[in-house]
């Protein structure tokens, strides 16, 4: 399949008035004060608003969690599914819409944990779409009980004596998966920084995955410090990555590293002294599925679908004799 799906897209988005941020505005938010999903819902309407998406070529789609009430305050189409089963129903989506922009929106345990499973095998798919998990490191909207996410000794409902296990280290996971082929990580506290890496996610074709660390101002204030300095992170600078701005590097350092080296993302990965933020891994030469499944059929027009469609139909109704 070519890539003229996203051509007629692009196409069809530039014919159309210019739209203003509260074109994506839906529903007042009812996160907590201070809650990261509010800059994240933020950026995630600005980029729209830059790229000039009409809203109606957008489909956002979530599973069970603080996290997962986004579709109701992005003013697209939307589909808030069951816990852990996103990413299934974002497939099928994007397997049966390709023209159209899919976005997936999901916690840590929601992605993480129950949903482990089709987390792994939709990274190996890669199907063209956005997925962005929100991770603070706890379940917040079933009050405080502990997720994959959450470090050793972490007091929780589920763990009143603290976690007893290492925490899941989503990135190393994800870097030994077949075909992953966009991962990012960024924070809300560094809310240019995360503008930046939604940006360079919107553009790869194939599934961009980017975890975002955020603070839950209930259950987890002091999770990653009091201020952006003080959680140990570093900044991967290379021009094929995430810009880095020259005052984020008064919070930590920059390394150089080219997102086309996964030997290199792996042990950045497996850092447990400083967090990685920037693009981990990028590789653009890989086929997303809907071009390797897509590319065996034929593709029909709308007209010709509801045709064939009628004509099957019409083999399963009751013939009455004249």
């Amino acid at each position: 399949m070519s890539n003229s799906i996203y051509d007629e897209l692009l196409e069809s988005e530039c014919e159309i008035k210019e739209y203003e941020l509260e074109d994506y505005e839906s529903n007042t938010p009812r996160w907590c004060k201070g809650c990261g999903d509010h800059g994240i819902l933020s950026s995630v309407q600005r980029l729209l608003r830059d790229r000039q998406i009409a809203p109606e070529n957008v489909v956002c789609v979530s599973g069970i969690g603080c996290s997962s009430r986004f579709p109701h305050y992005l003013k697209t189409y939307g589909f808030h599914s069951l816990h852990g089963r996103a990413l299934t129903v974002a497939t099928g989506v994007k397997l049966s819409r390709p023209d159209i922009h899919v976005l997936t929106v999901m916690g840590d345990g929601d992605c993480f944990s129950i949903g482990g499973n089709h987390w792994l095998h939709s990274i190996r798919y890669n199907t063209n779409m956005t997925v962005l998990v929100f991770d603070n490191e706890i379940y917040a909207l079933t009050k405080m009980q502990a997720s994959p996410t959450s470090r050793q000794g972490q007091y929780s409902n589920t763990s009143p004596r603290g976690a007893y296990l290492d925490s899941l280290n989503p990135l190393t996971v994800i870097l030994g998966i077949t075909n992953c082929s966009f991962l990012a990580q960024s924070a809300t506290w560094l809310p240019g920084h995360m503008d930046a890496t939604l940006q360079r996610a919107w553009d790869h074709k194939g599934l961009s995955f980017v975890r975002i660390l955020q603070k839950c101002p209930v259950y987890m204030p002091k999770n990653f410090g009091e201020t952006p300095g003080d959680y140990p992170a570093q900044f991967l600078s290379h021009t094929e990555g995430v810009p880095v701005d020259r005052g984020l590097l008064r919070t930590a350092p920059a390394v150089e590293h080219d997102p086309r080296d996964i030997h290199r993302a792996r042990e950045i990965a497996q850092d447990s002294e400083r967090a990685p933020f920037g693009l981990l891994y990028h590789n653009p030469e890989l086929p997303s599925y809907e071009e390797l499944r897509h590319g065996r059929v034929t593709r029909m027009a709308p007209q010709e679908r509801l045709d064939a469609l009628d004509r099957k139909l019409d083999t399963f109704a009751l013939k009455l004799d004249d």
